[in-house]
């Protein structure tokens, strides 16, 4: 891949692999938002309910992340190389690896799903036994979560972005219609969002492994494999569990602060994770074309490509920061009628219009270094900035009784850090080695 044909590809190029991956991004985050409005209207109990255990279910959704991102740098690399068979048979390995990972994941939170529950609310009562039963249900869709991210990731890498669409955007439009249809007509409440859940993450597993056996390469496991994608995987675990730690105590936090809080910490926390993934789409592109430029031995392609994967990065934060200012006297209303929770969200809500233009750079970056396979960086960079940055800066809050814009204060500190860290990792060079491993 020539420093001319990166040229060229772009921005045609990289609009090919990042509209379909903006769209297969969504959908999730997308139908969680739609469940929050659903749920959200039940009440304030079982809106705090679905906080405390839709972020323990993100817990199991980064732990696709982390199968994906892995997947996706060593199979563009493959590709880039000239070998499709053996990209694809990275996604054989992880779609193993991901099937065991969820199984093990769906029984642990038959055990533990109540007491976890009842130590994000800050001790028993009538949200943590709520929360405890959503969990237990939905916890049950994991092995099709981890799948369909297996899925994704081996599809990224061979740069088709295409077919995860009906593989995605399918199950999430039958669970979007059937979660109201549970909720209310058939009388099921807070359960009803739950096993529509587990719908939605099963058929779209089920439909990535179909994908896979079509694909007519050997699907039997390879221990060999299997546990060097585990090394890579390794790092990228210890990152998402930085992250999911910050997230899980930044929850517990506003849930001390009462329902309305934690309420309103969950409208804007989804709504961040919403604009996050969509701010994602250009990383899976970067993950796909930087992997695929350094397979194929050529780095000055994939330093080019870096640059403007933040550039782009940058705009698309900007045009969604205007948005979010935008909505911010209106998105709040559409998931909870409570007064209270509506002023929580006005606390956090400057903080998450600011931090955007920032984190478009950020995730682009992230997978630029994902796609390049240098995953030990960002995993100390993350550890750094949550340990000494945004940990310190969210407890700091609840000791201070700083409240949910003290939160918000933290998580946008974490994202500084993480920006500066970024940009003098881009300068150095050091992340672009050639080679169809690094």
């Amino acid at each position: 891949m020539s420093e001319s044909r990166v040229v060229a590809a772009s921005p045609r190029r990289i609009a090919a692999l990042a509209l379909p991956a903006l769209v297969v991004l969504a959908a999730e985050p997308l139908y969680v938002l739609v469940d929050t409005a659903v749920v959200g209207h039940l009440g304030r109990v079982p809106l705090a309910a679905v906080a405390i255990g839709g972020t323990v279910m993100t817990l199991i959704a980064w732990l696709g992340t982390v199968v994906a991102y892995g997947t996706t740098g060593r199979a563009a690399r493959r590709f880039g190389a000239g070998d499709r068979a053996a990209a694809v048979a990275e996604g054989v390995q992880a779609s193993w690896l991901a099937l065991g990972v969820g199984l093990l994941v769906a029984l642990a939170m038959q055990v533990v799903g109540g007491p976890l529950a009842r130590g994000l609310a800050g001790g028993p009562g009538e949200v943590a036994e709520a929360a405890g039963q959503w969990m237990r249900i939905a916890a049950l869709g994991a092995p099709g979560l981890l799948l369909a991210a297996a899925g994704n990731g081996w599809m990224r890498g061979v740069q088709d972005t295409r077919r995860p669409l009906a593989f995605v955007l399918g199950p999430n439009l039958l669970s979007a219609v059937l979660c109201p249809l549970l909720v209310y007509p058939l009388g099921l409440g807070l359960t009803g969002s739950a096993v529509a859940n587990v719908v939605a993450q099963t058929i779209g597993g089920g439909l990535f492994a179909a994908a896979l056996v079509a694909e007519r390469v050997p699907l039997h496991p390879r221990p060999r494999l299997i546990r060097q994608q585990l090394v890579l995987s390794r790092d990228l675990l210890i990152r998402g569990v930085a992250f999911q730690a910050s997230f899980l105590s930044a929850t517990a936090v506003a849930s001390r602060f009462g329902a309305a809080t934690v309420g309103a910490h969950q409208i804007t926390l989804q709504l961040w994770f919403f604009t996050a993934l969509l701010l994602d789409a250009l990383a899976i592109a970067a993950q796909a074309l930087v992997g695929a430029a350094l397979g194929a031995g050529d780095a000055p392609a994939a330093r080019a490509l870096a640059r403007r994967f933040a550039l782009l990065g940058l705009g698309c934060g900007v045009l969604f920061a205007l948005l979010v200012v935008a909505g911010a006297g209106v998105v709040p209303s559409w998931f909870s009628t409570d007064a209270q929770v509506h002023a929580q969200a006005r606390l956090a809500w400057p903080w998450f219009a600011a931090m955007l233009p920032l984190a478009g750079v950020v995730f682009a970056l992230d997978g630029v270094l994902i796609g390049a396979g240098d995953v030990r960086y960002l995993r100390n960079l993350t550890v750094v900035a949550a340990v000494g940055g945004f940990l310190p800066a969210i407890w700091t809050a609840y000791v201070w009784d700083l409240g949910l814009g003290g939160i918000w204060a933290g998580l946008t500190l974490f994202v500084v850090l993480r920006l500066g860290a970024l940009l003098l990792r881009l300068r150095s060079g050091a992340w672009a080695v050639v080679g169809v491993v690094r």
